[in-house]
């Protein structure tokens, strides 16, 4: 192995193979299939496969059942494609990784980390859409969002750019290919500066969405306090209680999956890493299992949604018709129901204020979609 000390900065060692830059950071490649290396590898192409296999199901379900042909399934059905293709991503890590990583050259390797880093970032970049999304139909207490469908495909288009973008800059030149000092341990070829960008940039990501379900949720809650008046105090801690448990689930599945391995990549990007480099490979396994919590969380508490994969599955159980059950009724606003409630007699108005807490009960459920 080549002392550390005895290479410099500004001098490209592109023509060198993968393993040079893994010796060089001090991160061994096996030479033979360990115990470790096969469990890995076994545990990450069965997630793979469920990932692939949720998001088909819930693209399938979006593009058969016309209901769904708004914005805010458009949005699901894009999240859906990024989850998808994170799993084939993650297939071809598997087939790339351990012993074969020594066989790989400079442009597979960038190659395979490319398309990890591009389908993670526009997964990411979808969840924030969405959250913007939610906050912006729950405050005018609308089940579907007006934006038009030409904004969608140019929101759409915008998430691949950005994620296509942060896959590529490592390849275009931000590695440390020309600055060996500057590799990062979990990423040979990676800058540290870089992994410290597309950490950041993720915790912000994280942040943004943080801040928009609490302001869904007080904003929420607040209105509730007043339905309160025209109903039940049981149905009110009801719909509060429904949109904690569906904030919590959002919130706790990115925390859960995304921070352990957001917390290493930052701590090898300020060079501070230390032995649980060796868990490495399964906090990135755990980050790809929010790629198929996202279908579960977003789309299968959708009751049409639910429905429809039954269909695409073929259940024999469900064969009735579901022309009832309609996902794009729109609904007034909060103060047109209450307006609407108060005029008339007095049973009139107890009757309108129960009508005005059902819509708003649905439109919270909406958000759990």
């Amino acid at each position: 192995m080549v002392a550390m000390a005895t290479l410099k900065d500004g001098i490209c060692y592109g023509n060198r193979n993968v393993a040079f830059f893994y010796e060089q950071s001090e991160k061994n490649i096996s030479t033979t299939w360990g115990k470790t290396e096969i469990a890995v590898v076994s545990l990450g192409l069965f997630v793979c496969c469920i990932v692939i296999f949720a998001n088909i199901l819930v693209m399938l379900a979006i593009f058969m059942n016309r209901r769904f042909h708004y914005p805010i399934y458009y949005l699901l059905g894009n999240l859906a494609a990024a989850d998808m293709f994170a799993g084939i991503s993650y297939m071809h890590l598997m087939f790339h990784t351990g012993p074969w990583t020594s066989k790989l050259s400079t442009y597979q390797w960038f190659l395979r980390q490319g398309l990890i880093d591009t389908s993670l970032t526009a997964s990411v970049i979808n969840l924030m859409a969405i959250a913007l999304e939610r906050h912006q139909t729950i405050f005018t207490m609308q089940l579907h969002s007006k934006m038009t469908n030409h904004r969608v495909v140019l929101l759409i288009a915008g998430i691949w750019l950005i994620a296509i973008v942060m896959g590529l800059i490592p390849t275009m030149g931000w590695n440390c290919v020309c600055k060996i000092s500057k590799c990062s341990t979990m990423a040979p070829l990676y800058s540290r500066h870089y992994l410290i960008f597309w950490t950041l940039l993720n915790l912000f990501a994280f942040t943004v969405m943080v801040a928009v379900y609490t302001r869904i949720f007080v904003y929420v809650r607040r209105k509730t306090q007043r339905m309160s008046k025209h109903t039940s105090q049981v149905k009110h801690k009801e719909t509060v209680v429904n949109l904690m448990k569906t904030v919590i689930m959002i919130l706790g599945c990115f925390v859960i999956c995304w921070t352990p391995g957001l917390v290493l990549l930052l701590l090898d990007g300020l060079d501070l890493t230390t032995s649980v480099l060796k868990y490495e490979k399964f906090f990135l396994v755990l980050a790809e299992c929010n790629s198929f919590m996202n279908p579960i969380i977003y789309s299968y508490r959708d009751k049409d949604m639910r429905n429809t994969f039954k269909r695409i599955l073929c259940f024999p159980c469900v064969r009735h018709d579901q022309t009832g059950e309609h996902s794009g009724v729109r609904f007034n606003t909060l103060e047109q129901e209450a307006r609407r409630a108060c005029d008339g007699d007095p049973g009139e108005q107890v009757n309108g204020g129960q009508v005005m807490l059902k819509d708003a009960e649905n439109i919270l459920e909406s958000t759990d979609s």
